[in-house]
C-alpha cells in the first residue's frame, strides 16, 4: 500500500514541479511534505527516490533532495536523441523481430487502443511504454536498448504530460499502427523514420510541451 501511495505522490510532485509550485533547485523536505501529503516519511522518501530514478530531482549529500528542472534546450536536446535512438532501435527491429516479439507489440499496441477508448491518458501511457520498449527488446542490441530504456525514464514525466494535448493520445495511436505494419514488413528505414517523427518534439508541438508543464 505504501508502494501505491509512493507512486501517487511522485506524480503528484510531477504535476507540482511542472505548475512551478517547486522552482528548478529548490529542496524538497520530507517533514513538510509529509504534513502536505498527510502520510509518514517512509512514502514521501519513496516518492523522492522516484524523482531521483527519474532525472526530476537530484540527491546531495548531507543536503537533500532538490528538484532538477531541465531548461527547454536541454529538453529539445533529449527529445532529439530520444528520438534518434527510437529510430536506431526500429531500424534493428525491422531485420531482428521475432514473430513472438510482434505479437507482444501488436497486444501493447491493442491495450493502448482501449486506453484510448476510455480516455485514460495514465493507462495509455503505460502501455505506450510498453509498446516502445518491445521495439528497444526486439533490436537486440543489449548496449542500444539500455541507453533507450535510461532515456525513456528520464522523459517519462514530459511524455506523459504531451497525452494531455486534445487529440494526441488518438494521433499517437495511428502512428503506433504505421510502425507496426513497418515492422512486420521488415521495412527498416521507413520503421526508423515513423518513429524519429513519432517520438520527435519540434515546432509547434514543442510548444504545446512546454505550455503543458506550465499548466
Amino acid at each position: 500500500m505504501e508502494l501505491k501511495r509512493a507512486e501517487q505522490i511522485a506524480d503528484s510532485l510531477e504535476q507540482l514541479v511542472f505548475q512551478g509550485k517547486y522552482e528548478d533547485g529548490q529542496r524538497l523536505d520530507e517533514i513538510k511534505l509529509a504534513t502536505h501529503f498527510s502520510v509518514s516519511r517512509t512514502p514521501i522518501r519513496e516518492a523522492l527516490q522516484r524523482l531521483v530514478m527519474s532525472g526530476m530531482a537530484e540527491q546531495i549529500p548531507r543536503r537533500g533532495v532538490f528538484v532538477r528542472q531541465p531548461g527547454p534546450v536541454e529538453l529539445l536536446e533529449m527529445f532529439e536523441t530520444m528520438a534518434e535512438l527510437e529510430a536506431a532501435c526500429g531500424r534493428f527491429a525491422a531485420a531482428r523481430m521475432t514473430d513472438d516479439g510482434l505479437v507482444r507489440l501488436a497486444d501493447a499496441n491493442d491495450r493502448c487502443r482501449s486506453a484510448v477508448e476510455r480516455e485514460d491518458a495514465s493507462g495509455y501511457y503505460l502501455e505506450n511504454e510498453t509498446f516502445h520498449q518491445e521495439i528497444y527488446r526486439g533490436a537486440t542490441n543489449a548496449h542500444l536498448e539500455s541507453e533507450a530504456l535510461r532515456l525513456q525514464n528520464r522523459l517519462k514525466p514530459y511524455r506523459r504530460v504531451q497525452l494531455r494535448v486534445r487529440g494526441r493520445m488518438t494521433q499517437s495511436l495511428a502512428e503506433h499502427d504505421e510502425i507496426i505494419d513497418a515492422l512486420k514488413a521488415g521495412d527498416a528505414q521507413r520503421a526508423a523514420d515513423l518513429l524519429r517523427s513519432h517520438v520527435t518534439v519540434q515546432g509547434e508541438r514543442f510548444q504545446q510541451l512546454m505550455a503543458g508543464l506550465k499548466n
